[in-house]
């Protein structure tokens, strides 16, 4: 439905948008919601430092996420090297991306059985990572030789997995309650290692003044949603 250079210019804005969505969910929403919980603090730093490793080494084995390898992103990768990469891993992509989503609805629904209003702002700081990451995918899997309608078939089925991970999820977490703080703060390290590792360098990669100050705007813009949706929630 959209032009390449559309979905380019929008992956660009919210990849912006992205960092201060999932710092401020992360940061000053999801982690004091798990510490206040009542958990053992020792055991929920633990946690927030395995799970910031394992999204390490998750990326390594390049099963979680893929998005430097993205053509056509706008973010001046070797033409014949992105090709190559997507070439090999256009299934593996698929399958990672299966149980990125997968997770994600895990996340959403222990992010609605500890408070409703944070599962809003962790389905929104999820979504505006997705948004970018699935044009990314798509843009990918033509590369990799799949027709349009075969990459969007297979993007829509891998986005339901999501659907399986929160009905999981709330069957699994409603009954074991306790671990509910434990997955928010393992939601928070993916969050805070996907906004530092992977969207900031791409942002610090357009260095001019015209570029940083829309980058800026766009940061300041997530935190500011984030901040005014948990404040109106507050009041209620």
């Amino acid at each position: 439905m959209f032009s390449f250079a559309f979905l380019s210019r929008m992956v660009e804005r919210m990849v912006s948008l992205s960092v201060g969505i999932l710092l401020s969910t992360s940061l000053l929403h999801a982690l004091p919601e798990a510490f206040e919980s009542g958990a053992d603090t020792h055991a929920l730093f633990a946690t927030l430092l395995g799970g910031l490793l394992g999204f390490f080494l998750l990326e390594k084995f390049a099963i979680l996420r893929h998005s430097h390898h993205h053509e056509g992103d706008g973010h001046g990768h070797e033409h014949g090297h992105d090709k190559h990469e997507a070439g090999r891993s256009g299934w593996m992509i698929l399958v990672g991306d299966g149980l990125h989503n997968f997770t994600d609805g895990i996340l959403i629904a222990a992010a609605f059985l500890a408070n409703p209003n944070l599962g809003i702002i962790t389905a929104l700081a999820i979504v505006a990572h997705e948004i970018p990451q699935e044009i990314g995918d798509f843009i990918v899997l033509l590369n990799a030789g799949f027709s349009r309608v075969r990459a969007y078939a297979y993007n829509l089925i891998c986005s339901l997995m999501a659907v399986v991970g929160g009905i999981v999820g709330y069957l699994m977490l409603d009954r074991a309650s306790g671990w509910i703080p434990y997955v928010l703060v393992f939601a928070s390290s993916g969050f805070i290692y996907i906004a530092v590792s992977d969207l900031m360098p791409q942002m610090q990669r357009r260095a001019t003044v015209r570029e940083t100050i829309p980058q800026v705007l766009l940061v300041t813009v997530g935190v500011c949603v984030v901040l005014f949706l948990t404040g109106r929630m507050h009041l209620h």
